[in-house]
């Protein structure tokens, strides 16, 4: 009773999806034929979630998190119109060259340990990081898995989807930044106008900070130089991480590092959408967005894209929007895609980036309202989804 008693809403979420999805495929709903295959596709996925987050939290119990926090706030020399311009940059480089999620699952300690060595909020700059991790995913193929779901459809090389979709990708972070300092980051909301810059750290064990730092970045330049798969990237660099600790401090591995709550929420939720899909959703959402591929056709798959996503999530959302939209209807599939891109960001289940944010939020210690978090993401989906799409519609 005191282990139910001590778990989380979300826990309690991922669990009745898991059991609902079982159920789905017990009674038949879901044939396995398509229970197999959903399974087999997002296999890989679970595999890089699993172990990137190992990867993040043994990395930062090596400090490397805390050094990287106090050069980004050294170089914001103690003015905050600055630190927030930088933080932005940082988020937005992270995830257009990396991935939204290793960017919710890196970037989020490095911005919480900022907030503690220099002694400010820490929500802003939560925010900042996974508002920027879902809105500045729409540049590159690697920056997004639904950019990767959608690349047999889109036929775009990487440079060509980045002379694609610089447009929306600047409105997308523009209209950010402007939510961003509106209600979190101005004098107002902070209560400060000054932080005083701390001194670099010393970490306590340096052979263990220098061998995740480098399993870190030969992470990122495996992701970025070859064509590695995103989980066998993270699980190598994982394992060199676990086998550094073990060598070196034995005592910080423990079962408790491995994000279970997403192990069993990710396979439950991909089963309940596919049975939803099986039965009525294609449809559903084949009439919602017509088949129209100039403007009205485009907003009214962003804005679908950007709602079913927050309902359920937006890789799920993605696949159920791409089998609905005609094959012909390239600028369409494009604006389906900004919308599960920059919509997910009102519910935390809108998006992994955003489970995987409050996973960090919640093991650092940082409280999040979920009834502000609804209501300024709700008008930064709206805001930026719609100023992506117009971007879009008229540069294409």
């Amino acid at each position: 009773m005191s282990l139910l008693r001590r778990l989380h809403p979300l826990d309690w979420l991922a669990g009745g999806l898991l059991v609902l999805g079982a159920l789905c495929v017990a009674t038949g709903l879901l044939p396995t034929g398509p229970a197999a295959d959903v399974m087999q596709r997002i296999g890989p996925l679970v595999v890089f979630l699993a172990t990137v987050i190992v990867l993040a939290e043994l990395t930062g119990k090596a400090e490397v998190f805390d050094v990287v926090a106090t050069w980004v706030a050294r170089a914001g020399r103690g003015r905050y119109p600055l630190l927030f311009c930088l933080c932005v940059l940082f988020a937005s480089v992270t995830t257009i060259t990396l991935n939204l999620d290793t960017t919710a699952v890196l970037l989020t300690p490095v911005m919480l340990a900022l907030a503690t060595r220099v002694g400010i909020a820490p929500v802003p700059l939560a925010m900042t990081t996974v508002w920027l991790a879902n809105t500045a995913s729409l540049l590159l193929p690697v920056s997004n898995l639904t950019n990767l779901l959608a690349a047999d459809r889109i036929a775009l090389t990487p440079s060509e989807m980045a002379a694609t979709m610089w447009a929306p990708q600047l409105a997308a972070i523009a209209v950010t930044m402007a939510c961003l300092w509106g209600f979190y980051w101005r004098p107002g909301r902070r209560g400060e106008t000054r932080y005083t810059p701390p001194a670099l750290p010393r970490p306590a064990d340096r052979v263990l900070f220098r061998v995740c730092a480098v399993a870190c970045a030969g992470f990122l330049l495996a992701i970025l130089l070859a064509d590695v798969p995103l989980w066998s990237a993270s699980m190598a660099a994982a394992l060199i991480v676990v086998v550094a600790f073990w060598v070196r401090r034995r005592d910080a591995l423990r079962l408790s590092l491995i994000p279970w709550r997403l192990l069993v929420l990710v396979p439950g939720m991909f089963l309940v959408v596919e049975t939803v899909n099986a039965h009525g959703l294609h449809d559903v959402l084949a009439s919602a967005m017509g088949s129209d591929n100039g403007l009205a056709g485009m907003l009214r798959s962003a804005a679908v894209g950007a709602g079913v996503s927050n309902v359920l999530n937006n890789l799920p959302a993605y696949l159920a929007g791409e089998a609905a939209i005609p094959v012909a209807n390239h600028e369409q599939l494009l604006a389906l895609l900004v919308g599960v891109n920059v919509g997910p960001v009102i519910t935390p289940w809108a998006s992994l980036a955003t489970l995987l944010w409050f996973e960090r939020c919640r093991w650092h210690g940082t409280r999040i309202d979920l009834g502000r978090f609804f209501g300024t993401g709700f008008v930064l989906a709206v805001a930026g989804t719609l100023a992506a799409t117009l971007a879009l519609a008229a540069t294409s």
